[in-house]
Parts: structure tokens; C-alpha cells; sequence
């Protein structure tokens, strides 16, 4: 979107990210991290610098899809560098002709699992929105829980290799609960997403003991993902699953090229 969300809901799942962070002992000086251009990622931004602001400290690398948000952090001294993938706005345009600290990447230098770059894979953490997660931390970026194709992948799947990747999501969009027993797409195995943080609280993979152990004390709603699905389905009801035909329409695959699941045609 480019611009801070107003919602509420998605102001305190920013501002729980950026708690979270802290209290994992992940935002620190030197950090590097990336974060979207959708609302409750540029409100995850401010709320981390804030932080940074208050802690005294700087990051090394803010990799985007960058804004004018990114930008203050650089001409504010916040961080070393900041690495372009994608310019959303004028004021990275300008920026990215201007700063010689603000660099150009393509996407073989941010996501190519190949290659000696691959920046993606040595960022602290990075920030991510999602149509549908599991109880299994398994996650849906490319459908809806409607079985109706969304948009393309792009580097989501990349990300996953980050040292800590963390999906942002409402509880419930509509009357549609977001966390459900089985995704409808399969685009991320659950192994590789270290936390899930809605409104109503945080979830940590159980195959993260690290951050389980950093976060125990640190007064923030972490929850156990099976009970904050039963709070959510008591609130919305269980959904009826799409009605799927055997027709393949199109196929997922993974950054190694395994194919992951198959999207199949919407029945009428």
C-alpha cells in the first residue's frame, strides 16, 4: 500500500512485532532485516525505529521493497545501508540516485539460493504478511481459503531462509478465519516459519526453542497456535473447504524446483 495502515487491529500486530524482536534479543546494533511495503509492515518500521531510537542503536542493512519509511531510517543514521529490490515511491527513486549507501540489487543478488549473495538468507529477520497459516506453521501466499488463485509468489519462499522469518496476519479477514487445520495452497513448509503474530497473540514454531526460551518472561500473549485457532473458530465458525475439481490449473513449486502442492480449478 505504501502507507501505514490506520487499522488498530494491524497497529498492535506491527507493534507486537516489533516487541517480539526486542524481547528475542534479535533487534540489536547491527541488525539487518527487511520488512514489505504493505501497511502493517511500514507500522512494523516506525515501531522498530522507535526502539532503535530509544535502545541507541543502528541496524547495517534494511533490505526492501523499500518507501519512504526505509529512506528516514538511512537519512536518519538508523542504518548503514539499505538494500534496493524493489523502489515503491519517489522518494526511493530520488534516494537510490542520491545516497551512495542506498544500493541496487537484483534478484539473483536477494533471492538466488545458487549464488554466493543470496542477501535474503543473511537477514537477522524479515517481516511478512500471509493469506493462510496452519496449525502446522505451513503457509498460503498465493490463494485464497476459497481455493481462487491471488497473485504471483515472488521471493516469499526466499525469505523462509532468513534467521528468523515471522508472518503477520489478522486473526480473521471478513468472517474467514486465517489460521486453519490444513492451508489451502501449500507455498512455505511449516519448518521454515518461525513465528505467526495476530491481534490476539503470538505463536512461536515449537521447532524454535530459542526464541520459546528468549521470549518466556517477556510479558508478551504467547500462545499455543491450536488454542488460538479454537478462540478464533468460536468467534467466526469453522468454514466450509472449497470445492475442488480434478482439474490442475497450475502447480507450486519450491526455490529447488520440488513441487510442493497443485492449485486445482474452482468448481461452480
Amino acid at each position: 500500500t505504501t502507507r501505514i495502515t490506520k487499522s488498530p487491529d494491524r497497529l498492535l500486530i506491527a507493534e507486537y512485532c516489533a516487541e517480539f524482536i526486542d524481547a528475542a534479543g534479535i533487534l540489536k546494533d547491527g541488525i539487518c532485516f527487511q520488512a514489505g511495503a504493505g501497511g502493517t509492515s511500514l507500522a512494523f518500521v516506525q515501531f522498530v525505529k522507535e526502539r532503535m531510537l530509544k535502545k541507541g542503536i543502528k541496524a547495517r542493512a534494511v533490505m526492501g521493497g523499500n518507501t519512504k519509511f526505509q529512506i528516514e531510517l538511512l537519512e536518519d543514521g538508523l542504518t548503514d545501508y539499505l538494500l534496493e529490490g524493489q523502489a515503491f515511491d519517489l522518494e526511493t527513486i530520488k534516494s537510490l540516485r542520491d545516497n551512495p549507501s542506498h544500493i541496487s540489487l537484483g534478484v539473483f543478488e536477494s533471492y538466488d539460493y545458487h549464488s554466493k549473495g543470496n542477501i535474503a538468507s543473511m537477514m537477522d529477520v524479515i517481516v511478512l504478511g500471509s493469506t493462510e497459516v496452519d496449525v502446522n506453521f505451513n503457509a498460503n501466499c498465493v490463494s485464497h481459503s476459497d481455493g481462487r488463485m491471488l497473485h504471483g509468489i515472488g521471493g516469499f519462499q526466499n525469505c523462509m531462509l532468513a534467521k528468523c522469518t515471522i508472518l503477520t496476519v489478522p486473526s480473521f479477514r471478513d468472517r474467514i478465519p486465517v489460521i486453519r487445520d490444513e492451508v489451502t495452497t501449500l507455498v512455505a513448509p511449516g519448518e521454515l516459519v518461525d513465528v505467526i503474530i495476530t491481534e490476539r497473540g503470538i505463536c512461536i514454531n515449537p521447532l524454535r526453542k530459542d526464541l520459546i526460551e528468549a521470549t518466556k518472561d517477556s510479558g508478551l500473549p504467547i500462545r499455543d497456535i491450536h488454542d488460538l485457532k479454537a478462540e478464533i473458530d468460536a468467534i467466526c465458525g469453522i468454514p466450509a473447504k472449497p470445492k475442488l475439481s480434478d482439474e490442475a490449473v497450475a502447480v507450486v513449486e519450491w526455490i529447488d524446483g520440488t513441487i510442493l502442492d497443485t492449485i486445482r480449478k474452482v468448481e461452480k
